[in-house]
């Protein structure tokens, strides 16, 4: 049904913001953004208007102007405060004004305020920013424009001050009244291979023969039901750089981090796969169950629930520990329970007393407190050589994000932090934090990616042997040296991409000259190295791109927040922020139009751009806007000294021993029931703790045959039938799972240990009899032990 006047907000008033157009430029692996929002005042009344969006916590904001009726007016970065009295001043003297800001307990999160704005008036505001692009475990660059701000969840008694809190009107996806295009142009030395986005976009067209250029743009009636996504393939993935920039000295006298030439070094250290011979940690996953999670990942047809893709995960990771080690999970939302009261040794029992509560697991906790669980895990005492590897699981919608970073902070040194995102939406600058601080990675799940496979491949990660004593070394002519600015790397993980910040200064050398920058480190006893040799020729760029990243590296390592920088850092945050003019939590952008000839005339009106109902949201909505908070879905409340963990499951002792083999616990019937038709599930969840597998129903009945022919066709006499339910296992793996073998590949090197340990002797004949067993095409080599 058609609304009266064309698309209204809740008031049924005009709404000002027209259309948004992103202008984007990706070279190597660095992106500049242009985004332009178009207003016109319709009404006969001035207009003050407010619109909230999300932007990659990576991003460095550094300009931010205005373009009135054809007049530019460039906004100056100041204080928060002051920028704020600015802002006020300005509109009660009716001048036409703009602000533009981070919000107080999130960098991912962004308001525009246009004041006064008259009658009959349009106005462009564009702002530009640079940001880093993260890489793919296979070698992808991938860049992420954020078009979905989903509702975050505020805590009982937080604070109101927040963007967040506005009373922004939400519309129907189909009724949104401004509209969106992107144009995007893909340029490396080193060729691009192709172009992958989650949003109809144009066919990739080259720019020239060599295929070092391209570009694409998104096609129109882009609905703001998922973030825009681009996949990025490079023909060389992997090959070290190192780029030098102009400083300003040259053009004005300017002082600080802009003054010098800067140094951009990007490292892909050539980490050997080795073997921890010891394998020990204490496994602690904390499991989003707040009432979201019960939506798809994304909204493409026949997506998974978040819930189910997470129980699925929890799966597979419980499966692939290390006998030995130690683990616990958790749930939260508005309440929290725990698996366990105390983390537990990892065995046969404990394995199958977690997997019985994995499936009764359910988006039934309320909304997204995080703070308390993680308050609870860090008090509790550790465990003699297994340090803690925390995996978060969550759809990061909650408000005071600065919270939960500083809490993981505070506890760095107590373990590592793996996070995942799932779904649109998800907090870029909560996800990404908390894993930046504690030295972990953080990975998003999102349109068909996977969760299981991330999740897998950041558990690799936490049982990689340490990587220590890292260190960045340069080489420089007499009369120069390198000033780092990026934080001390103190965590390296094989395949990982390494960047680096530093300053020149000194007497640059002739054009010729070179440089070397050496990255060393030790693992398990052997020392390495990597060496890059470039040129000491600074290139002129006129958005000083390297600088504002280095200020963005900077300030993410000391900006905590609005509220909670320390004093200490916070002069340092706001003399960096603006001599660099990249926004921080101190600053904001402002802009009064001073060329008016006569103040704005007429009462000002306030006018709130709308977003969009996103499945799964609209129920959600009370809870999030008109100032409401949630209700705990529970009588929980931990008291205001120390939160106590509640365990809903009744308590049960165990037995701390290794186990001894034993039946699995549900027949055929109940493991359909389950875990559906998916043969791979149903397969991992029969593995025992130790990597062997049972001859039983189950199993016979995933490899299509009876229980009856499977233990007749055991080739070798008095063979230990689990020998040859464990190869029959991995010959199905390979012949059927092949392409997600990033999945199970843990699993497999238990099974092989296994066998090495059990059954060496006739493994060859097992492989042989079983891939003629199950008719394989499977090459027995790859059996080898």
């Amino acid at each position: 049904m058609a609304l009266p006047g064309g698309l209204l907000t809740r008031g049924e008033e005009p709404v000002p913001l027209k259309s948004i157009s992103v202008t984007l430029s990706i070279r190597e692996f660095v992106a500049g953004v242009s985004a332009t929002l178009n207003y016109e005042n319709e009404e006969e009344v001035p207009l003050e208007t407010f619109f909230v969006f999300p932007m990659d916590e990576d991003s460095a904001v550094y300009s931010f102007e205005a373009e009135i009726d054809g007049k530019k007016i460039k906004a100056e970065l100041k204080d928060k405060r002051k920028a704020h009295s600015i802002y006020e001043s300005a509109l009660s003297n009716r001048r036409q004004a703009f602000l533009l800001e981070e919000d107080r307990y999130s960098r991912d999160v962004f308001c525009c305020n246009v004041g006064n704005l008259h009658p009959g008036s349009k106005v462009a505001l564009t702002l530009k920013y640079v940001q880093e692009l993260p890489l793919e475990a296979d070698g992808t660059l991938r860049y992420v424009l954020p078009a979905v701000l989903n509702p975050r969840y505020c805590r009982p008694g937080s604070s109101e001050d927040s963007c967040l809190n506005m009373k922004t009107p939400v519309v129907p996806l189909e009724e949104l009244p401004y509209t969106f295009s992107m144009i995007a142009t893909i340029s490396s030395q080193h060729g691009i291979e192709r172009i992958q986005s989650n949003c109809p976009f144009s066919p990739m067209e080259y720019l020239g023969d060599d295929k070092t250029s391209a570009q694409v743009s998104l096609t129109e009636g882009h609905k703001f039901d998922r973030d825009v996504e681009l996949l990025i393939y490079y023909r060389e993935k992997h090959t070290p750089s190192v780029a030098v920039e102009m400083g300003q000295a040259k053009d004005n006298p300017v002082d600080g981090l802009m003054k010098d030439p800067s140094v951009m070094v990007c490292f892909y250290p050539n980490i050997p796969e080795v073997e921890s011979p010891v394998i020990c940690g204490e496994f602690v996953f904390l499991m989003d169950r707040s009432g979201s999670m019960h939506c798809p990942i994304s909204k493409q047809d026949k997506s998974q629930l978040r819930i189910e893709a997470a129980k699925e995960t929890l799966i597979l990771l419980l499966k692939s520990l290390p006998i030995g080690c130690y683990f616990n999970v958790y749930g939260f939302g508005t309440s929290y329970e725990a698996f366990f009261p105390n983390s537990v040794k990892y065995t046969q029992q404990t394995m199958e007393e977690a997997l019985r509560r994995v499936q009764l697991m359910r988006a039934d906790l309320g909304g997204t407190e995080i703070l308390t669980p993680l308050q609870i895990i860090y008090g509790e005492p550790s465990i003699p050589g297994h340090p803690l590897q925390l995996f978060i699981f969550t759809d990061g919608e909650v408000t005071d994000t600065f919270s939960v970073i500083n809490e993981v902070r505070r506890n760095r040194t107590k373990h590592r932090c793996f996070s995942f995102g799932i779904g649109e939406g998800a907090s870029t600058s909560l996800i990404k934090g908390i894993a930046r601080v504690a030295g972990g990675t953080s990975e998003f799940i999102t349109g068909k990616a996977r969760m299981q496979s991330k999740a897998l491949s950041a558990l690799k990660r936490a049982l990689q042997p340490a990587v220590e004593d890292i260190s960045v070394s340069w080489d420089l002519p007499r009369g120069l040296s390198a000033k780092m600015l990026s934080p001390e790397q103190t965590v390296l993980y094989r395949g990982q991409r390494l960047i680096i910040y530093a300053l020149l200064s000194g007497t640059m050398p002739p054009a010729d000259t070179t440089g070397e920058v050496c990255l060393k480190y030790m693992l398990q006893g052997k020392s390495f190295e990597n060496r890059v040799t470039f040129s000491l020729q600074p290139k002129p760029d006129d958005n000083f791109t390297i600088h504002r990243l280095a200020a963005k590296s900077f300030l993410q390592t000391k900006d905590m927040g609005f509220r909670d920088t320390p004093a200490k850092d916070k002069k340092d945050v706001l003399k960096v922020s603006i001599d660099c003019g990249v926004i921080s939590s101190q600053t904001a952008f402002i802009a009064v139009n001073k060329s008016l000839n006569k103040p704005v005339q007429g009462p000002l009106a306030r006018r709130d751009v709308p977003r969009p109902i996103l499945l799964g949201a609209a129920s959600m909505i009370p809870r999030f806007y008109g100032g409401a908070h949630s209700k705990p879905s529970s009588s929980y409340s931990p008291p205001a000294s120390q939160p106590t963990r509640t365990n809903h499951y009744p308590s049960v002792s165990y037995q701390q021993d290794d186990y001894k083999p034993c039946r699995p616990m549900i027949s055929k019937e109940m493991c359909a029931l389950v875990f559906g038709d998916n043969h791979l599930v149903q397969l991992i969840s029969l593995q025992n703790a130790d990597g062997s597998w049972y001859p039983d129903e189950n199993l016979a009945g995933i490899l299509g045959r009876s229980l009856e022919d499977l233990l007749a066709a055991i080739p070798v006499k008095d063979a230990n039938s689990s020998s040859w339910a464990t190869v029959l296992a991995m010959v199905w793996l390979h012949s059927n799972a092949k392409q997600m073998k990033c999945e199970w590949e843990l699993l497999e090197k238990k099974a092989r240990t296994w066998i090495r340990i059990h059954a060496a002797s006739i493994m060859q004949e097992l492989v042989k009899a079983a891939i003629a067993f199950t008719k394989s095409s499977v090459d027995p080599a790859i059996f080898a032990l």
